[in-house]
Parts: structure tokens; sequence; C-alpha cells
């Protein structure tokens, strides 16, 4: 017999754990899940699409209003930190007015953005639609991040792997879509308006999306072969302590995690273009497209192994493999190889973002959209700051000693994780464990 209330037993890596009722399987969720999942997934590739517009349509834009490299270094820089102030805002607000508010205003403005950069006459309001694009499309991204940790049982990675699958997915097609229509003379300008569409049409579901409540959690349910039980038993302890506010240090840990893979990931993404100069033009796109490809296909992957493997295990040995992988890439011989190793790299990196929320997720169970936009917004800054460092030392170390810095921080992004995971054991191997006798049967 197993008692309802707040003695509930659940079960961790084969110890009897006493605390709040667990959360429902996703199939034991509402007949409005599958519904709430395609929404999700759908506004991740509208994100992914629209972070991508710019600079797929850099030349035309450049074009017409004249501007040079360090102008589009504004624009980047603008939309970067509105990205990081709404992924911040959207978890400090979450407890306030509630995700069904902030997640339908976060794609209106993002919309407003794409709107106002499609109009835009003049430079400085390009801008401002970058950044208004940037801000909504931040909040979307935390917003909709802390619903599927809410939904995922546990903080396993399966579902938060599929959510960024579709991000690499949107961010995959913008250059080859938008290359192919302005090879064909469509405007510039016509894209950035049609997406715009695009994102009004998902304001209605994704007031729907903001219904799924903030959930308590305990440990992992059975989600494979022991796989993720013996984790959480190894690292969390009691997922009642593994909320508290006082598990600082693994929190902080995760943030560099995810700021060292963004910064990495951005970096790659950024210059790889600019590094393989000596290639064709269309060898060196043709490599950038197999680094989203590798992306796509490694979160695809995660989508499908979440359930049987630890996210902690997953996110370091990803990282790991992404780090030895680039540096393989830029210490190795030019040519196929080179270009098949930056593929790779790919694959190795796209799990690690989904997999650090997982074991967010399963650390702070309680606050999943406070950390949600606490730790986006460290993986914006990553990418505010890294890309633009590489470009300003090319001159004097060159784009390969900054190709060779995104495979440290690839690496020591997957070390931050084990400090995360071993800190949050150790906290809460010093806290007293009470003896709460089980309820007769």
């Amino acid at each position: 017999m197993v008692p309802h209330g707040p003695d509930v037993q659940s079960r961790t890596g084969g110890f009897i754990i006493w605390g709040t009722p667990p959360l429902p399987s996703l199939e034991a969720m509402p007949a409005s899940s599958p519904r709430i999942l395609a929404t999700s997934y759908a506004s991740f590739a509208l994100v992914g699409w629209s972070m991508l517009l710019v600079p797929s349509l850099i030349r035309d834009i450049r074009d017409e209003f004249g501007q040079t490299d360090a102008g589009f270094g504004l624009l980047y820089l603008a939309a970067s930190l509105a990205f990081a102030t709404g992924a911040f805002l959207s978890g400090a607000l979450a407890g306030r007015v509630g995700r069904r508010a902030i997640l339908p205003a976060a794609v209106l403005l993002l919309a407003a953005g794409l709107v106002t950069q499609g109009l835009a006459p003049e430079w400085p309001l390009l801008i401002v639609g970058a950044a208004l694009a940037g801000g909504g499309a931040g909040t979307v991204d935390a917003g909709v991040n802390s619903v599927v940790m809410d939904l995922s049982v546990t903080g396993r990675g399966d579902a938060l792997s599929r959510l960024h699958l579709f991000y690499s997915l949107g961010a995959l097609a913008a250059p080859l879509a938008l290359g192919m229509l302005l090879s064909a003379g469509v405007d510039w300008r016509v894209p950035m308006l049609v997406t715009s569409l695009v994102a009004l049409a998902l304001a209605g579901p994704l007031r729907l999306v903001g219904t799924v409540p903030p959930r308590a959690r305990t440990a992992p349910a059975e989600a494979g072969p022991g796989a993720v039980e013996a984790d959480t038993a190894a690292v969390a302890g009691r997922p009642g302590d593994a909320a508290r506010p006082s598990l600082r240090v693994p929190l902080a840990a995760l943030a560099i995690a995810v700021a060292c893979y963004v910064a990495a990931e951005a970096g790659v993404s950024s210059w790889l273009v600019a590094f393989l100069a000596n290639e064709p033009l269309s060898t060196a796109t043709l490599a950038l497209s197999l680094f989203w490809i590798g992306l796509a296909l490694g979160r695809l992957t995660a989508g499908r192994l979440g359930r049987r493997i630890a996210p902690v295990r997953y996110a370091v040995t990803s990282s790991l493999l992404g780090a030895v992988a680039i540096a393989g890439a830029v210490l190795g011989p030019p040519g196929a190889v080179q270009i098949g190793l930056f593929a790779i790299a790919g694959f190795g990196l796209g799990p690690v973002y989904p997999m650090i929320m997982a074991v967010a997720g399963t650390y702070y169970p309680h606050r999943a959209a406070a950390v949600s936009g606490l730790l986006t917004t460290a993986g914006v800054a990553g990418s505010v700051i890294y890309p633009p460092l590489m470009g300003f030392t090319s001159a004097s170390v060159g784009l390969a000693a900054g190709m060779l810095g995104a495979a440290i921080l690839a690496a020591v992004c997957g070390l931050a994780v084990v400090v995360a995971a071993r800190t949050a054991g150790h906290r809460q191997a010093a806290a007293p464990i009470p003896v709460v006798p089980p309820p007769a049967a």
C-alpha cells in the first residue's frame, strides 16, 4: 500500500525516501500535453530560425545600409543583451504573473522585433528591432525550457533533448532556405515579415503552454535500467534537499558549464567559415552546415538515449567528445578529415545544453522557471563574450588559437558539471537524514 499526502514513498538507487508526491509521467499528463509539447517544439524551431535570420541575410543588409562589421557587432551585442534580459526576466516574473501571460507576450515581442527589422528605413531602427526580437526570443527560450522541465519527469534529459533538437533544426534550415530565396531574387525584408506572421500564430498556443503549473518533484522514477536512479542516488541524495536555496555552489557550477558550452558552440559557429579561409567558400559553408547537422543529430540521439543514460554522465561525455573533436580539427591536416571532425564536434556538443538543464531540473525541482532563466542567461553571457573575443584577438594570435580556446571551453564545461555533481553530493551527504517510519500497509 502506498499512502497519499506528504509522506509518499519513492525510491532512489534502492534507498527509500519520504517526501512530496512524485510528478506524474508524461503518459499520465492531461490530454492537452501532446499539443503543449508540439507547441513547445515549434516555438524552439522559431527561435532557432529567428536567431539565424540576420547572419543569413547579412550581405544584403550590409549592402542596403552600407554598414561595416563593427556595425553588425553592435547589432549582435544589442540582440544578445536583450536575449539575456528576456531570459532572466522570464524566470524572475514567472512566479508573479505566470507563464500563461509571459509566453504569449514574449512571442508577440519577437514578432514586433521582426516587423521592425523588416520595415526599418534606417540602421538605428534595425538595431532596435533586433533588440526587441532578441528579448522576445530569450523569454520564449527560458519560459518553454521551464515548462518542459516541469513536464519531463524528474529531470530526465530525453524531452529536453528533443526540445533543443528543434532549435537546431530551425537554425539549420534558416541559412539553407534563405540562401535559396535570396538567390531567386527575394528581398531580404520578406523573410523577416513572414517569420513575424509565424510568431503571431504561436501566441495563442503558447498561452496553453503557459498553463502548465510548476510542480514539486522527487527523485527520478524508473527511466531505464537504473541509470538515472543511480546517478541521482550518488549525486543528488535526497531530492527535497536538492531544492534548497543553499545549494548555490552546484548552481554556480552549472551556470559556468552552460556559459562555457555556449561560448564554445557560438565561437565555432560564428568563425568556422573564416577559419577555413584556405578552403573554397562552398566547402567552408558545407562545414558549417555539417556542424549544425551534427548538433541536430546529437540532440536527436540524446532524445532516444536520455532515458537510459544519466544526465550528468551524458553531459560530461558529450562535452569531452566535442572538445577532442574541435582540437583534432584545428591541429590535424586540412581537408575532408578536418571537416568531418567539425561535424563530430557538433554531434558531441549537441546534447550538452539540454542535459545540463536536465541536471538542474533534478537538483532544483521546485524552482524550474528561475533556474532555467538563470542558466539561459549564463549561456547568453558566453555567446556575448567569446565570439567577439575571437575576432578581437584574431589579428594577434589567429583564429586557430580561438578555435582551440573553444575546445578548452568545452572541456571546462564537462569539468564544471562534475564539480556541480560532486558538490551537490557532498552537501547532501552532510545533511542529517530524518528517520521516518513507513506507514502501515
